[in-house]
């Protein structure tokens, strides 16, 4: 079809981007699927054919002597569903890559500030500049916090008890240093730990906190 028009079922534009929004949406709550560059980059390409397509029909237009802002005709049409579906996958693409990145922060508050720290499973689904992004947030919190000399990573509300019992759920190692002296977390053994020293462990769900 001329103009521009395209509304097979396969080639329906905006397709592709919803596509990639509803695979966001699709995993659990907090958790993060896959990167899925191949689509991504599909989107990306079909934002290049709509400009492409865009500037072509404008130029035919403007070479035919007519009036773009008042002219009702195909190539009118055509040029603004291109231009539309130009700004929707836009939006979508900025969306799956904004919401991604606010996860990969909060993965640096809840779990660690080393990229090493971070599960593989999660390591897996993170593409290689999603990998830099969180070593360089991770970096400007560590520098911030050395800058006024406090921790950010430890509890909002402050603890009624600065110690707290904790159970090891994983081996964690020997010779592990812990507030100055060295600590044996084997696995099952429980210690008094300062609630600072334990936080690491626990959100890497190496240990439990024991309650009651």
């Amino acid at each position: 079809m001329s103009a521009g028009f395209c509304f097979s079922k396969e080639n329906m534009h905006g397709r592709l981007a919803c596509r990639l929004v509803k695979e966001f949406n699709s995993g659990e709550k907090g958790q993060l699927n896959h990167f899925n560059e191949e689509l991504l980059n599909e989107v990306a390409k079909e934002c290049s054919e709509n400009f492409l397509v865009l500037q072509s029909l404008i130029r035919k237009m403007q070479e035919e002597g007519l009036d773009f802002q008042t002219t009702r005709n195909a190539d009118h049409y055509g040029a603004l569903i291109n231009h539309l579906s130009l700004i929707r996958n836009k939006r979508c693409l900025m969306a799956y890559v904004y919401n991604r990145a606010e996860m990969i922060q909060n993965l640096a508050w809840t779990v660690g500030l080393r990229l090493f720290e971070l599960p593989e499973e999660i390591q897996e689904k993170l593409s290689h500049p999603e990998k830099e992004y969180f070593k360089k947030h991770s970096l400007a919190l560590e520098s911030y916090m050395s800058k006024v000399d406090l921790d950010l990573n430890v509890d909002m509300v402050p603890p009624k008890d600065p110690y707290i019992k904790v159970r090891v759920l994983d081996d964690v190692g020997e010779g592990i240093v812990v507030s100055d002296k060295a600590a044996n977390f084997a696995r099952h053994s429980m210690h008094f730990l300062k609630r600072t020293d334990a936080e690491l462990y626990i959100s890497r769900g190496l240990m439990e906190e024991l309650t009651g």
